[in-house]
């Protein structure tokens, strides 16, 4: 891929033996993070539902959300209540820029893309419309993830969003089973609600965004670490 290029030159430097051996222990990894931080996860969970009671709350909700779920799986020590109420107070500009740069796009390309499939069988023009709004739908979903996490690392909103593009899409691997699993989990969920109902209240927004994040924990350790050295 032509971005391949690209991407190695940003990306910081680290050890392919540790890569290695992380992906071997995949599972095992990540059934023991899920072990030793279930409550923190059910804590952050209600603290998610609660925060978000406001409406308006919800990007700062979900910016903390994924502050306190990257610390489990980057397996960093963690205090639950203490990160999620600074970032509820200290990180609103961070909260409303991801969110403002990933639902908007989000839910207006989803729109447009479900409007014009709908058209094409009238009109073959449509599919043009039709691929622009699904690429952009694609290419946010998979570039989500890596936003948060690199606005959480302390990178500034220009570098952020460029990497967050560039790692989405050159780093196929690790996104697309993230967003499957991450964004199907919740949406199955509340597809099947409310027999999902005790699911959603217990796990139902941390667990996902566990998941999601665990896939793309590799790539974003480095850039983390390189944040905090310097």
């Amino acid at each position: 891929m032509f971005f391949n290029s690209d991407y190695n030159d940003l990306m910081p430097p680290f050890s392919e033996q540790e890569d290695a051996s992380a992906e071997k222990a995949g599972f095992s990894c990540f059934f023991d993070l899920l072990g030793r931080n279930c409550g923190t996860l059910l804590k952050v969970n209600l603290l998610f539902l609660l925060s978000c009671i406001p409406i308006v709350t919800i990007p700062l909700s979900l910016f903390a959300l994924n502050q306190v779920v990257g610390r489990i799986v980057q397996d960093q020590p963690i205090r639950c209540l203490q990160i999620y109420g600074e970032t509820f107070r200290r990180k609103w500009k961070q909260s409303y820029f991801a969110f403002v740069l990933t639902a908007v796009p989000l839910i207006c390309a989803g729109f447009g893309t479900w409007f014009y499939f709908c058209q094409v069988s009238s009109s073959p023009l449509f599919f043009f419309p039709f691929l622009v709004c699904s690429t952009i739908f694609l290419v946010t979903l998979l570039s989500s993830g890596y936003l948060y996490s690199l606005l959480d690392s302390g990178k500034n909103w220009k570098e952020a969003l460029r990497l967050s593009f560039l790692l989405g899409v050159a780093t196929p691997q690790r996104t697309v089973p993230a967003a499957i699993c991450g964004c199907g989990l919740l949406l199955l969920a509340v597809l099947f609600f409310p027999l999902s109902g005790l699911y959603l209240l217990l796990l139902g927004f941390s667990l996902p965004c566990m998941i999601g994040a665990f896939f793309l924990r590799i790539i974003v350790r480095p850039f983390i670490n390189g944040s905090k050295a310097s």
